[in-house]
């Protein structure tokens, strides 16, 4: 199995519209970040967990050419909007697949109603087939089993999901510890550390170094980085020989 970091930003990007931070004015490759998402790849199959607005983008750098499913955190925009960008896999290979929890597929339906359309539908329009995620209860892709992992976005819930000896945590402020042992004996665990200084609805880099030591898997990858957290290069060399700054176009192997 291969995942490959489409995007490592926070829902800004780095750098950031109009702002000087020295991070943002960094050469450095790994120092610009696309909105977070992830491909993973085994067999022929192709999946991508979120679909924010640099998707097109993505998908043109990993030269991705099949999409068998969507499996969505939570409904916030740099998880989400590029749902239109679906279309060029919609027209080879027909609707693509979705899994959320049913409260993102409603506000789905809102935003993107024309997806939805079964009247006056635009023969244009991307086409989706909607499945809904449930806490406990494990689902198929391809021919591996994911769990969903039950976690607070501050108020908000989200799902994490877990493959094999994978698992992929974004947007995480608090989880329970009936979730924390869904974790147990992973390989490689991406799990968000989004700056510094504590945040209310993020972990910060502290807390997702905590929580690596709670789990501990062999290796884990930060993911969901903001400007505030410093220099990529800077960063790495400080953090535990187990522990990695995902980067965009990053891809591993398990």
């Amino acid at each position: 199995m291969k995942v490959y970091f489409l995007g490592t930003g926070t829902s800004q990007g780095i750098p950031i519209i109009g702002v000087d931070h020295p991070v943002c004015k960094s050469a450095d490759s790994k120092d610009k970040r696309l909105r977070v998402s992830i491909c993973i790849t085994w067999e022929d199959y192709s999946f991508v967990i979120d679909c924010g607005p640099d998707f097109r983008q993505q998908m043109l750098a990993c030269e991705c050419k099949r999409l068998d499913a969507i499996l969505f955190t939570h409904e916030h925009a740099d998880h989400t909007a590029g749902l239109d960008d679906i279309r060029p896999f919609n027209f080879r290979q027909g609707p693509i697949p979705v899994y959320a929890h049913q409260r993102v597929i409603d506000n789905l339906k809102k935003r993107f109603d024309y997806v939805f359309e079964t009247v006056n539908r635009y023969p244009g329009a991307p086409a989706v087939d909607t499945i809904e995620v449930v806490n406990d209860a494990p689902f198929v892709v391809g021919n591996k089993t994911a769990i969903p992992i039950n976690v607070m976005h501050g108020d908000l819930q989200v799902f994490g999901y877990r493959i094999d000896d994978f698992a992929y945590l974004t947007d995480v402020k608090t989880i329970a510890v009936e979730e924390i042992k869904k974790l147990n004996n992973l390989k490689v665990l991406v799990i968000n550390a989004l700056r510094i200084e504590p945040h209310n609805t993020h972990f910060n880099l502290q807390e997702a170094l905590d929580f690596i030591n709670l789990v501990q898997p062999e290796k884990a990858y930060l993911t969901h980085i903001s400007h505030l957290l410093g220099f990529h290069e800077e960063i790495a060399k400080k953090l535990p020989e187990n522990v990695f700054l995902a980067y965009d176009n990053l891809e591993i192997t398990l």
